[in-house]
């Protein structure tokens, strides 16, 4: 299916626009190693962030969620890759694999696991990562059993227990805007 919104490409866009395409194109996300394409060959950007540029204000704070998730979360690299790839596969949500299991095999996800993860298999997972597989399973549910709370906010701590559920709740976001925008890349 075509995407329902054209790539907007960096000359097309209006100020508010162009401000918000620069923190994403030159934010945290595009510091450092590139594990994926942020942007296509016209300097439009790719995934769910050509959306976020629709409507800047509500884009922009989606974008800081977004980075303070994966840049300045407690969670560790493999557990917050975990976690996503785990809302990808519920959500059926070709980007967010393909991205993140490029970033997940740099955190240290071996082939094994990353094949688990596309079906919501769990179980190559222990300790702490196995409880944040267990609570995201539960989480993209729509809920968190309190066996679960009672183990996680012990093991992982109250405050790890909300990153997790923001976490959860802006992958879901993403997933659901690249499915009604028709983004496949």
């Amino acid at each position: 299916m075509p995407p329902r919104v054209p790539p907007l490409r960096p000359e097309e866009l209006s100020p508010a626009q162009a401000d918000l395409y620069g923190a994403i194109a030159g934010g945290p996300r595009a510091q450092g190693p590139q594990h994926f394409a942020l942007t296509r060959p016209d300097g439009s950007l790719r995934g769910p962030f050509n959306a976020l540029l629709l409507a800047p204000d509500l884009g922009g704070a989606l974008q800081h969620v977004g980075s303070a998730i994966r840049y300045r979360g407690a969670l560790t690299d493999r557990a917050r890759e975990i976690a996503i790839l785990l809302v990808a596969s519920h959500w059926d949500s070709a980007f967010e694999r393909e991205a993140h299991e490029a970033v997940g095999a740099a955190a240290g996800l071996g082939d094994a696991e990353l094949t688990a993860l596309r079906t919501g298999d769990i179980t190559p997972f222990e300790g702490d990562e196995g409880l944040v597989a267990a609570v995201t399973l539960q989480l993209v549910g729509g809920d968190l059993d309190d066996e679960l709370w009672d183990a996680a906010s012990v093991a992982l701590g109250a405050a790890v227990v909300f990153e997790l559920t923001t976490l959860v709740g802006y992958y879901a976001t993403l997933a659901l805007q690249l499915r009604v925008f028709r983004v496949d890349g």
